[in-house]
């Protein structure tokens, strides 16, 4: 079922797709690795590959059943665009989202050349966004293949932010989020790195800024607090809609 979130730009995750695997220095410490591996312990049906990329076929009528209106990260254990996950899988995850146009659906992947191929093939209604995920200056094509997509919002997530991003452009986007890592292992940001990328987003672009967490091993403790202020900004069409309270 849909589950309430915990991440702090999301209200709810959908997952008709478990597992995934690593292919940049962000996945290293993957939280839904983590928690795939224990839920494959306490007997969850749902993990009984672990994190071995998993269709959920039953998960895809859990949308329609949704009465009230809700924001929802999908797949926040996997990605959706994996090489492993049949096209016309995605297909049927994407019509879902066009006929729950009640709901508005967030997706995020680290595979943008997948996405930039497929997303001609795919249905964008308007309460589909699609985002990328940057971690380092190594990455930031990835938002040159999410400006090829015809989304109604893009946007990119730079969690966990492990180096500064001078080369980003952020032509094109309708929201950034920044976080650092957290957890076990977790690789420190530093704070101008985040700086930096929020005077572009006020400055230069006039885009939404969201500051997730500094992270770390214990992300309570260290919080969300950035030059005095939490910043949660969103697009304009989420405070239109008025979800969030």
């Amino acid at each position: 079922m849909g589950a309430d979130s915990k991440i702090e730009w999301t209200e709810s995750t959908w997952n008709p797709v478990t597992g995934c695997s690593k292919i940049s220095p962000g996945c290293l410490n993957c939280y839904a690795e983590r928690m795939a591996k224990r839920l494959q312990a306490m007997g969850q049906r749902r993990y009984r590959n672990g994190f071995k990329v998993t269709l959920q076929p039953e998960a895809l009528e859990e949308p329609y059943r949704w009465k009230k209106p809700r924001i929802v990260f999908v797949n926040s254990m996997s990605d959706l665009f994996h090489e492993e996950i049949p096209l016309e899988f995605i297909q049927d995850v994407f019509t879902v989202m066009n006929e729950n146009r009640r709901h508005t659906f967030q997706v995020l992947t680290k595979r943008s050349e997948r996405l930039r191929e497929l997303a001609p093939l795919l249905d964008w209604s308007e309460n589909i966004w699609m985002g990328v995920t940057i971690e380092n200056s190594d990455y930031v094509n990835r938002a040159d293949d999410l400006r090829s997509v015809n989304a109604a919002v893009r946007f990119l997530s730079l969690e966990p932010l492990l180096g500064p991003l001078p080369d980003l452009q952020l032509t094109g986007m309708d929201w950034v989020i920044v976080g650092g890592e957290s957890g076990p292992g977790a690789r420190p940001m530093e704070e101008n790195w985040v700086l930096d990328i929020k005077k572009k987003c006020q400055s230069q672009y006039n885009i939404p800024f969201f500051f997730k967490q500094w992270g770390g091993i214990n992300k309570k403790k260290t919080g969300r607090i950035l030059q005095g202020k939490t910043w949660d900004n969103y697009p304009n069409v989420v405070r239109d809609k008025l979800l969030f309270a």
